[in-house]
């Protein structure tokens, strides 16, 4: 049975690569330093699984090159990092030590593992944030770096990092830039999920500035699908997109769950859209051109909007023990106001 190593396996996108790759059967190392957005409800649905192993390790720490040794695996997803754009307004060097200063202790580790196993394949999950903002067309593959927040410039660090490391080293590493993911799973100091979980709590939904920021947006799982088809048969040394095509605005996306909160008669008397201060050099638009992927490894999204945002709301609804894994002053507090 081949292993595969997930790093940020406690994570919304990581915990949901590993149930995709627990299903297709392989064996699943999970490391995870165990923040406040990492949470233990993510896998409890198959932590018991006898081919999955939690290992508690933070990135930049040594133990991470005896893991690989350890388990040998035929892949490695990087998923740890720091990822809201507000907490890297407000403290940006935790986003320098996860997601530059781990990243290159990983490469590091990868580097000298390598040697001996030169079949593993090395992938890093990056973000459409590193090509700011983008107010006309799609952003392709070969689009110039131009990041405008804290975090979105240590992802354009790691990604260099890692992409040197294929061309000094010839290390056989992937790296791909994702839209915004939404599903379950996510914890609700991004867009989607507090809106959901102020709906469900009957409390303002806070929008930031006119609430014209376009996002584009793709289901959690047609994401983690991509990243299976890119360790199948992505090229080695190459940069994937992947996107849905579907832009929306967070007002758009605000209407949208408002009207699904209705369908399930979870709308209350407080719910309403409150405009709230936007945050210091927000982005007005991300968009993606993902024509690379689809061409070359045939994959495509098969999530539309409105199935996926049905999907979401339901898993909150129906797992409101997930809320009460997290601290509260984590759901509620407002960041990035400096």
């Amino acid at each position: 049975m081949k292993k595969i190593i997930v790093t940020g396996g406690l994570g919304f996108i990581g915990s949901n690569l590993i149930e995709l790759l627990l299903k297709k059967n392989f064996y699943v190392i999970n490391i995870d330093k165990v923040t406040y957005s990492s949470s233990f409800y993510n896998v409890h649905e198959f932590k018991k699984n006898k081919y999955y192993k939690f290992i508690k390790c933070d990135i930049n720490h040594k133990n991470i090159k005896h893991i690989f040794f350890k388990y040998k695996p035929s892949a490695i997803f990087n998923l740890a990092a720091e990822t809201h754009v507000d907490r890297s307004i407000d403290n940006p060097v935790n986003f320098i030590k996860s997601n530059i200063d781990g990243v290159f202790n990983i490469l590091e580790s990868f580097r000298i593992f390598s040697k001996n196993n030169k079949k593993t394949k090395f992938i890093h999950i990056s973000t459409d944030e590193v090509y700011g903002d983008v107010l006309k067309g799609r952003s392709t593959e070969e689009y110039a770096y131009k990041p405008s927040s804290p975090y979105a410039a240590s992802k354009a660090s790691s990604d260099h990092l890692v992409y040197s490391y294929f061309r000094t080293y010839k290390l056989p590493v992937i790296i791909t830039n994702c839209s915004n993911n939404y599903g379950p799973k996510q914890h609700p100091e991004k867009l989607i999920p507090k809106l959901i979980y102020n709906i469900l709590n009957n409390k303002p939904l806070p929008i930031y500035g006119k609430g014209k920021n376009s996002r584009e947006w793709i289901y959690v799982m047609d994401h983690c699908e991509a990243l299976f088809e890119i360790y199948k048969k992505g090229k080695i040394g190459e940069f994937y997109n992947i996107g849905s095509n579907r832009n929306l605005n967070n007002i758009q996306i605000c209407k949208h769950l408002l009207k699904i909160a209705k369908s399930f008669a979870a709308l209350k008397s407080k719910v309403k859209i409150n405009f709230v201060k936007d945050r210091p050099g927000h982005d007005l638009r991300y968009a993606l051109n993902s024509s690379k992927i689809k061409k070359k490894l045939k994959w495509k999204p098969r999530t539309s909007l409105n199935k996926g945002l049905m999907q979401t709301f339901s898993w909150y609804l129906n797992n409101k023990n997930y809320y009460n894994s997290l601290l509260k002053k984590d759901i509620i507090k407002r960041l990035g106001t400096k």
